[in-house]
């Protein structure tokens, strides 16, 4: 006979907060939002850190590179997705690493003997207006310039001339040695008035680049997310199937966090997959699984798999079907409720605390907040990046307003066939757990988190809170019902916005 939980599948939306004392040093400027992403020991710093508790999902119509530059600049991180040829994920990696870096491997060089057709023609495909000049060509080859835009006419001189007749030779060159800090070497580009540092070594070949935006780009995002290179970081998502040879490359790129992406973990797929990367890599390798529901789950893939975070949520997502088309799932607050549950006893029984991610059933910033208050580490969500300028799909026009297309991973356009193959399955879906479907365009990244994070930090302020693990202790919930949902939005009024004619 088939077991039954007697508690009803809850949402997000069923609940509310009660405020808590709110002390005078509890201010939106003094709140932390920096929270642990792989696991730790009791009194002992996690291996990764984010900024922000927001990362994006793991889909062809949300995470691409410009969308992890964008959330890595926030603090945040995303997933950028398996879905596509390894060699095509990892380089999606490679110019996340590469976009901005404190030192910088040059990718854009020339030998003397080039010619400035040559050089222009680098110029184009790179986009890189500044090519450093090595005997060999290479970007560690022995330097002897650096050529700029600035540095001729491209209509007006003789593109056939050498790139040595028109760079700036080595000894007019500012440059730093291997070994100066980055500090340093931007007080150099302050104090000479230069744009770019080259780094070399001591017999003179060059190592790498410092540039001046990077700087400023820092400066202008305080809270940017950057590996031990100062380089931006990202996280790319893995399958069970060509894990063995996705995962090297992956790493090989640069990629900083892993995470499987799946509709449901609980599986040994899973657990092999993760022990062999584990075992490859060690704890160097930061490793997500998921997604699961319950308690037995969570330990399964904690305690069988080992992973650094696991992942809660099964057909919560706003184009994800899993529940109508194979009847599984849960209410995503009961999920989340029940996994943290587990997670606070392993901690307690273990001294190990595996952080927790929401994905899934996050409709808007209440519930984002809602989430995090119920003890999700952070959230994981889909449609809400999808709707930025940086999503990686096109824009449309459909009656007269701005919309990007929005798809999951499970829908046949996805043509994801590997996330949901077993061994007894041919090629292709024999159905669909996904749709397909067009979200409005709000605004960049950085404008619509802007937005969350204020309304985030204020409500944690009503609850006497200045860091989230404050906030998940602090917190005490209400249940609503279908009046108090209704008496929270507006009532007896004439809306500017909805009810009142406009005039034309």
């Amino acid at each position: 006979m088939a077991k039954i939980i007697d508690e009803v599948s809850r949402t997000f939306s069923e609940y509310l907060l009660i405020p808590q004392l709110t002390l005078s040093k509890h201010t939106s400027s003094n709140v932390s939002l920096k929270t642990p992403l792989a696991k730790f020991s009791r009194n002992q710093p996690s291996r990764f850190y984010l900024n922000t508790p927001f990362v994006s999902a793991s889909m062809q119509s949300v995470s691409g590179s410009e969308m992890a530059i964008a959330l890595a600049r926030q603090g945040g991180c995303a997933f950028i997705f398996c879905s596509q040829s390894i060699k095509d994920q990892a380089a999606m990696v490679s110019r996340v690493k590469y976009h901005k870096a404190g030192f910088v491997p040059s990718d854009s060089n020339l030998r003397p003997d080039n010619t400035l057709a040559e050089a222009v023609a680098l110029r184009k495909k790179t986009g890189h207006s500044t090519m450093p000049v090595t005997h060999d060509g290479t970007k560690e080859g022995l330097f002897l310039g650096i050529l700029t835009d600035k540095d001729f006419w491209e209509y007006e001189d003789d593109l056939n001339a050498p790139v040595s007749s028109f760079m700036t030779s080595k000894d007019q060159v500012v440059f730093g040695t291997l070994g100066i800090s980055l500090h340093d070497a931007n007080s150099l580009l302050q104090k000479h008035k230069k744009e770019c540092l080259p780094i070399l070594d001591e017999e003179g070949h060059l190592r790498a680049l410092v540039f001046k935006k990077d700087y400023f780009d820092h400066m202008n995002n305080p809270d940017e997310l950057l590996d031990t290179r100062k380089r931006l970081s990202t996280g790319a998502g893995i399958n069970t199937h060509d894990y063995s040879d996705r995962i090297p490359a992956l790493v090989d790129a640069g990629t900083d966090v892993l995470c499987f992406d799946s509709s449901d973990g609980y599986t040994e797929f899973q657990k092999n997959a993760a022990q062999w990367a584990r075992k490859k890599y060690g704890e160097s390798l930061v490793i997500g699984g998921g997604n699961v529901i319950d308690g037995n789950a969570f330990r399964y893939l904690v305690e069988e798999a080992d992973v650094d975070f696991v992942k809660v949520g099964i057909g919560g997502g706003s184009i994800c079907i899993t529940r109508e088309q194979k009847g599984i799932g849960r209410g995503q607050a009961s999920a989340l409720m029940a996994v943290v549950a587990e997670r606070d006893r392993y901690f307690s029984e273990t001294g190990i605390y595996v952080p927790v991610c929401s994905d899934g059933g996050l409709a808007n910033d209440t519930q984002i907040i809602i989430a995090l208050a119920m003890g999700a580490d952070f959230v994981m969500m889909g449609r809400y990046f999808a709707m930025t300028a940086e999503s990686p799909t096109p824009k449309v026009s459909i009656g007269g307003r701005v919309y990007k297309p929005y798809w999951g991973e499970g829908s046949n356009r996805a043509r994801n066939w590997q996330r949901y193959q077993t061994a007894d399955q041919g090629s292709g879906l024999k159905f669909e757990e996904g749709i397909d479907a067009y979200v409005p365009i709000v605004g960049s990244v950085k404008e619509v988190l802007g937005v969350t994070t204020s309304k985030l930090k204020s409500t944690m302020c009503n609850m006497g809170s200045l860091t989230l693990r404050e906030f998940a202790e602090n917190t005490v919930l209400t249940r609503i019902s279908e009046q108090s949902f209704v008496e929270g939005g507006t009532s007896n009024v004439l809306s500017l916005d909805k009810d009142l004619p406009r005039e034309i």
